[in-house]
């Protein structure tokens, strides 16, 4: 499409009662990024009230009908992906407009390849939408759902605002309460003074207060607007509360509660026990009931598993071992799942795998057919393994005479648990009976005999290119090398989910490629790259720190290595920086490689924490003209070599080397490095 243009939804599918829109963007150094936003607007184009403001603080509409679904990586950046239940916006919503801003004084420059698709509830795209023009804007309306009559129609935007998401929000009509460029002043301002105090006194750093640790939260606590909270001011009773950040939540407390067993060989009961399990078809057929059952009794659980499906929110109902007529054999898929609203169905057939089995082309075909000719929505696959862009795990035919489209998903046994993590740690759910439900489940998944430990094989090629590496047969082209960058690729994914799950907080892997590159145009170059050189390599980005984590897995020498790369201070003296570097690393492994990056030479001095702790001036080159515009921090352990997931194996390794080093280094270097203040304001939780 293209700016201004507008089409029917009714025309490009029969399937648009759901619709999925993603906000995409890639960035050269892999660190650009944008926040989505939605706002309902009535005939007069203004919201009926705050709670019409959907953003990253209140991503969820009660009725179900927009829920912002977060980021996946693609090719050559993020996709920001928003699920609309047309069926369910109020009568009186004449708009829906589809926004996304910057933050810090960022602009739309920075970014690449900005553009809006829109999918219909099977997953086929529609239309997109590149945007241009749009260099100097820190927000951006990308485009707009709107009535015409009873059917909706999508409108191309590209409208910019310079004022941010504060001045967007305020056109129409949401009551802000911080001003950003206030408070992004006020950060400055902090950080700057912060600066100046630490090099007049880097050797006495100020006592944490008494009886505590020292007290490290921002100055300031949103770092864009956000609409006001019921209560704050009396003069505005007509405001109602925004349903994410008014709302009780129940999140598991950090620390257990001392148990009241003799000793630790009594085992707690658990509501799904895993020790009757023997067999791969027990292990399917007690997971998928595990999952299914938690899925219709925790909505907020079941919402977010299926709402990226294009599922609506509704009453959910959820079945196992159904018979399914189909020729002269009936079927019996593993799950089916019902999603009830307003007198409507949807319905999604579930393919389930355990422990390391690979999904069958014929049965999912099977299901897809069966889906069609029912008038059913979707087919779930479910199955440790992990799903990749442009690289399907089954290949299926559509019969394209057919007018009922039926879409096919995918989910890891990963994505589920990190969904369940997501829930009970840090978002929290309605009760605490739910919370316990979530929690009985991520244990029986988390359990060694469950079988859903997500992607656990590196594959067989695996040993093959190993031993090419080795003794340096392995040749460019070789069909096995890329098999095991796409095993690389999907292993990273899951380090991203479980770290992400650990903390809280968004954790993606970095694409740099080059502008509009296919997928499996990546994947082709970073195998010949394994073949030349024996490397694997990836960075993850995550939210709130200041540099990107890098982690290389060298084939020839069985070395892994993580390391991240922090920028200088703007002020202050490089002795004061080394000082203040080596201070913030006092509990990191003394085995760390610190080395300084110094601009327009390979590198700068270099030596490990050890060595350095009583000398950190060894950390400033000798040539005084030199300019410092970093330290890089790695530290260095060996890999695992077999393919699996065993004690031994490289999968294991690789996801113990990425949580040691966040655990032991990033976390204590986030604390003193001067970064943008985190935008999101989080709900209070109990």
């Amino acid at each position: 499409m293209v700016k201004g243009s507008n089409v029917a939804l009714s025309a490009l599918s029969e399937n648009t009662g759901s619709v999925l829109i993603g906000l995409g963007w890639g960035s050269p150094t892999g660190e650009g990024d944008a926040d989505v936003s939605v706002l309902l607007l009535d005939p007069d184009g203004k919201v009926r009230g705050d709670t019409d403001f959907y953003f990253y603080n209140n991503p969820v509409a009660e009725d179900g009908s927009v829920q912002l679904l977060g980021k996946t990586p693609t090719a050559d950046g993020n996709e920001d992906r928003i699920s609309f239940d047309l069926t369910a916006v109020p009568a009186h919503v004449d708009r829906v407009v589809v926004a996304a801003s910057r933050y810090n004084g960022a602009r739309f420059k920075e970014l690449e390849n900005v553009r809006l698709s829109l999918a219909d509830g099977a997953g086929e795209n529609l239309l997109r939408f590149a945007l241009d023009d749009i260099d100097e804007m820190s927000a951006v309306i990308f485009g707009e759902l709107y009535r015409r009559g009873e059917e909706w129609k999508f409108r191309a935007v590209g409208q910019g605002y310079a004022t941010g998401l504060g001045g967007l929000a305020t056109d129409f009509g949401v009551d802000i309460e911080d001003d950003a460029e206030a408070v992004e002043a006020a950060v400055e301002a902090a950080a700057q003074a912060q600066d100046n105090a630490a090099t007049e006194d880097h050797e006495n750093p100020p006592p944490p207060p008494p009886g505590g640790e020292p007290d490290r939260r921002p100055t300031t606590t949103a770092a864009i607007p956000s609409p006001r909270r019921p209560g704050d001011e009396t003069e505005s009773p007509k405001r109602t509360a925004r349903p994410r950040t008014a709302k009780k939540k129940v999140t598991l407390p950090k620390v257990a509660r001392k148990s009241l067993a003799e000793n630790e060989a009594w085992r707690e009961a658990r509501l799904f026990p895993v020790s009757a399990l023997k067999s791969d078809r027990d292990r399917e057929m007690r997971a998928t009931s595990v999952l299914l059952s938690v899925m219709a009794q925790v909505p907020e659980f079941g919402r977010r598993l299926t709402a990226a499906f294009g599922a609506p929110a509704g009453r959910m109902e959820t079945f196992t071992e159904v018979t399914l007529p189909h020729g002269e054999t009936p079927r019996r898929p593993d799950g089916v799942i019902r999603v009830e609203r307003a007198g409507k169905l949807w319905t999604a057939l579930l393919e389930t795998k355990t422990n390391g089995n690979s999904l069958k082309s014929d049965q999912v075909q099977a299901y897809m057919d069966i889906a069609a000719r029912r008038g059913y929505e979707a087919v779930i696959t479910l199955s440790n393994d992990v799903a990749l862009e442009g690289s399907p795990l089954v290949d299926v035919k559509v019969d394209g005479r057919r007018k009922h489209k039926v879409g096919l998903w995918h989910l890891s046994w990963a994505e589920v648990a990190h969904q369940a993590q997501m829930l009970i740690r840090h978002e929290g759910v309605g009760n605490a009976a739910h919370a316990w439900l979530l929690q009985e489940l991520l244990h029986y998944l988390q359990h060694e005999n469950s079988g859903c430990h997500g992607f656990q094989n590196m594959g067989p090629a695996w040993v093959p290119v190993r031993n090419g590496i080795d003794d340096e047969t392995l040749c460019q082209g070789d069909a096995r090398a890329l098999e095991v960058v796409e095993s690389w690729e999907r292993l990273i994914r899951q380090v991203c989910l479980g770290l992400g799950g650990e903390l809280g907080q968004k954790v993606l892997p970095v694409q740099r490629a080059r502008r509009g590159t296919d997928p499996g145009e990546r994947r082709s170059r970073c195998a010949d790259q394994l073949c030349q050189d024996g490397r694997l390599q990836a960075e993850l980005r995550i939210e709130g720190t200041p540099g990107i984590l890098a982690i290389t897995a060298d084939l020839r020498t069985g070395r892994l290595r993580t390391s991240i790369e922090i920028p200088a201070p703007e002020q202050g003296y490089p002795l004061s920086w080394a000082k203040r570097l080596v201070r913030s690393l006092a509990e990191a492994p003394s085995t760390l490689h610190v080395e300084t990056l110094v601009e327009g030479e390979q590198g700068g001095p270099r030596a490990t924490l050890e060595r350095l702790r009583p000398e950190p001036a060894d950390m400033v080159p000798k040539n005084s003209g030199a300019k410092i515009t970093g330290f890089r921090l790695s530290l260095i352990k060996n890999m695992g070599s077999s393919r699996g997931n065993a004690e031994s194996g490289f999968i294991r390794s690789v996801d113990d080397a990425v949580n040691r080093f966040h655990s032991t280094v990033v976390v204590h270097v986030n604390r003193t490095t001067p970064r943008r203040t985190p935008p999101r304001t989080e709900a209070p939780t109990t």
